[in-house]
C-alpha cells in the first residue's frame, strides 16, 4: 500500500530535525532508536495496549514517499522558515535516486493489540543504509503520534476490566462483555483522523460503536470487514420535535418503526422519572412487554448524576415491570427491557454505576 499521494513526508517532522544531519559525529552509519512507555512510580496504569502502528505505516510511510516535486516544495518551505539554507536537498535526492523514494528504514514492533507492561520496548527504528543514518530519528515526530491510539486502547481496556469485574460478580459470567461500552467519541475529538484512530483503538476491546470513522479504518488498514455494531436509537431532536405533550407519541413511533431488533430511546428530554413511570411503565406498558429479548427496548437516561439517576430509574421500572433473580441472587429486569447510561461516564463514575 502506498502512502497518501498529496502528503509531503519531508514536511512531517519537527523543524529542528531538518538540521540534525549536520550534527551527528563523523563516520556515523547507524542510528537505532526505540519507543517505550516509561515506568513511572504511581502511574495510573501499569500496562499499555499497543495499537495504531500499522495505520501510520501504511498511510504515511510505505511506498515511494519522496519525489522531486516534494523535495523542491520542502526546499522552498524550509528556506523561508529558517531564513537560511539548511535543508538536506542532496540527502533526500539520494533517497529518491537510490530507492525510488522509498525509505531505507526498518521498524520492528510487538504485535498490535498486545498488552505490554510499562518499561518495555514497543517498537524499534533503524536505518538499513549507512548513508541515511539521519532518517531514523527524522520520522520520530510522526511515530510518536502512536501515543493517541495507544492511550485510547489502554483506557478502553481499563473500562473493560472494571466492567468484567462487576459483570462476573453480578451474573457469574462474562457473556456480552464486548458490547458493554459503546463508543460515541466521533463528536468529541479534534478531527476525522482522531475519530478514526480513537474509534479503531476502542474496537480492540469492544465491538459496540457509533464511530463510523473507526470502522472504516479497521476495514481499510486492518482488513476487518466489520469490526463493530450498533442499533437504531433516538436523539433529543427526534423526541422533542414531537412537542412535550406528545412525548408518548414520539416513544411509540420508535416502537412502531423498529418492531424487531433492539432500539434505544433517550427518555430524559423533559423528565426521565415521569417518562419511565407514566409513559413506558403505564401508557406504553403493553407495547413494551410485547417485545422480546432480541428486540429489547433500551431506555437511555442522559442527564443528572449517573449513579443516582440509574438507581431511581431501576426502582421505577421494577415497580412497573417487575424483576427476577438471576443465579447469583441479583435482581434483573425482564429480558425485553434494558437501560443504557449515556452521559457522565469515566473510569470513576463507571464503578459507581456498576
Amino acid at each position: 500500500m502506498m502512502a497518501a499521494q498529496d502528503f509531503n513526508f519531508l514536511l512531517a517532522t519537527d523543524s529542528y530535525k531538518i538540521t540534525h544531519y549536520k550534527q551527528y559525529p563523523p563516520n556515523v552509519s547507524k542510528v537505532y532508536s526505540y519507543f517505550e512507555c516509561r515506568r513511572k512510580k504511581g502511574a495510573q496504569f501499569n500496562e499499555v495496549v499497543f495499537f495504531g502502528l500499522q495505520y501510520l505505516l501504511k498511510k504515511y510511510l510505505a511506498g515511494p514517499v519522496v519525489t522531486e516535486e516534494k523535495i523542491q516544495q520542502a526546499k522552498v518551505f524550509y528556506q523561508m522558515h529558517f531564513k537560511q539554507a539548511v535543508f538536506d536537498e542532496e540527502g533526500w535526492r539520494k533517497v529518491l535516486e537510490k530507492y525510488d523514494g522509498r525509505l531505507p528504514i526498518r521498524i520492528k514492533a510487538v504485535p498490535e493489540g498486545k498488552i505490554i507492561p510499562r518499561g518495555n520496548v514497543l517498537f524499534t527504528v533503524e536505518n538499513t543504509d549507512p548513508d541515511f543514518f539521519w532518517l531514523t530519528n527524522y520520522i520520530e515526530t510522526m511515530l510518536v503520534q502512536m501515543w493517541y491510539p495507544i492511550t485510547v486502547a489502554t483506557i478502553s481496556r481499563e473500562f473493560k476490566k472494571i466492567l468484567a469485574k462487576h459483570l462476573k460478580a453480578t451474573t457469574g459470567s462474562l457473556e456480552g462483555l464486548d458490547i458493554k461500552l459503546h463508543d460515541f467519541g466521533y463528536r468529541g475529538v479534534s478531527s476525522q483522523e482522531s475519530a478514526a484512530l480513537g474509534g479503531a483503538a476502542h474496537l480492540v476491546n469492544f465491538c459496540s460503536t457509533d464511530t463510523v470513522a473507526g470502522l472504516l479504518m479497521a476495514q481499510q488498514y486492518y482488513g476487518c470487514p466489520m469490526a463493530g455494531f450498533s442499533i437504531p436509537a433516538a436523539e433529543h431532536s427526534t423526541i422533542i420535535s414531537w412537542g412535550k405533550s406528545r412525548e408518548k407519541d414520539a416513544f411509540e413511533c420508535l416502537l412502531d418503526q423498529f418492531p424487531s431488533g433492539p432500539v434505544a430511546v433517550v427518555s430524559d428530554s423533559y423528565d426521565i422519572f415521569k417518562a419511565c413511570k407514566h409513559i413506558w411503565g403505564d401508557k406504553l406498558k403493553e407495547r413494551v412487554m410485547e417485545r422480546s429479548e432480541d428486540s429489547a427496548l433500551i431506555i437511555r437516561p442522559d442527564s443528572g448524576d449517573p449513579a443516582q439517576t440509574l438507581l431511581e430509574v431501576l426502582k421505577i421500572l421494577e415497580e412497573c415491570f417487575g424483576s427476577s433473580l438471576n443465579s447469583i441472587g441479583y435482581k434483573v429486569l425482564p429480558s425485553y427491557l434494558r437501560i443504557i447510561q449515556g452521559d457522565g461516564i469515566d473510569l470513576n463514575s463507571i464503578n459507581e454505576v456498576n
